[in-house]
């Protein structure tokens, strides 16, 4: 394919306003990646690694986020089978790519079997935002967690992220690490859940978030509890919360196959904006 877009190269500090001038063309959707930069001001050393933009004339056209996920932002399918070239030729580091299912198809047509059989392909990830009036009341036993929580609270996260995620966040010693980030959620004030009887019911965490957007992730009820609504009048709940004091509009991507969990997000008034691809290693 022709193109006349010039050569990639990793940002700087001194790239920050043309990348969030890139992000802001779709400030849902790009949550993860803004507010990577913004934490960081694109600091190889805080961001765990690069991210990689696509000039055209001057101006930032496509980025790509290599750390810990590679990530394409605001990339055509161009865009992103260039960015797979460049990556092929290191020694793969990331551990899940995801992003738009066009850029993710063109990344791993590019990286192709180089970086060796995944783990597990997610190619249809509905993303959805909360666009409407949810069709439920909030639950009014939902709260933001506290480090006292942490007992109740971990083995749920440890539960959760296992059923989704395919293996234990503790493989591999992995237990501390793991520990942290939930404390830091709940430090943040980005942790939530309903607890009953010392029992986590519902549980939900904000990933990512900026002044434009936040992601929502780690929504888990136990299964014993499942068929009985928490998670929608949780995630209305959630989404009340952050709308108010986080940030505006609110996301998250799910699996097309869990059905259950589609039906709750559209009881909260989640509706489809786009498709996500995610393959892991």
């Amino acid at each position: 394919m022709l193109t006349t877009r010039q050569g990639i190269r990793p940002l700087h500090a001194g790239d920050l306003s043309a990348f969030l001038e890139l992000t802001a063309l779709d400030p849902v959707v790009n949550v993860f990646a803004e507010y990577r930069a913004r934490t960081t001001n694109l600091e190889p050393r805080w961001l765990g690694g690069e991210i990689w933009g696509r000039w055209d004339g001057g101006d930032l056209v496509a980025a790509c986020h290599v750390g810990a996920n590679l990530v394409p932002i605001q990339a055509t399918e161009d865009d992103a089978f260039a960015f797979g070239e460049r990556a092929r030729s290191r020694v793969r580091t990331v551990s899940t790519i995801v992003g738009r299912q066009p850029a993710v198809r063109a990344l791993w047509g590019s990286i192709g079997e180089s970086w060796g059989e995944p783990r597990d392909q997610r190619w249809e990830q509905p993303h959805l935002e909360q666009q409407l009036q949810s069709l439920v009341d909030p639950d009014p036993f939902v709260r933001r967690t506290v480090r006292a929580d942490m007992d109740v609270l971990y083995p749920a996260c440890v539960a959760m992220y296992t059923e989704e995620v395919g293996i234990s966040p503790e493989t591999g010693g992995g237990r501390d690490l793991y520990r942290a980030r939930v404390l830091q959620l709940i430090s943040r004030g980005w942790s939530f859940a309903r607890i009953e009887d010392g029992e986590v019911v519902f549980k939900a965490e904000v990933a990512c978030a900026t002044p434009e957007a936040a992601q929502i992730q780690g929504v888990w009820v136990p299964a014993h509890r499942r068929g009985e609504g928490l998670a929608a009048r949780g995630m209305a709940a959630v989404c009340e919360i952050v709308r108010n004091e986080i940030a505006p509009r609110v996301s998250l991507y799910v699996n097309e196959w869990n059905a259950p969990a589609r039906r709750a997000y559209e009881r909260a008034g989640f509706l489809e904006t786009a498709r996500f691809s995610t393959i892991m290693f």
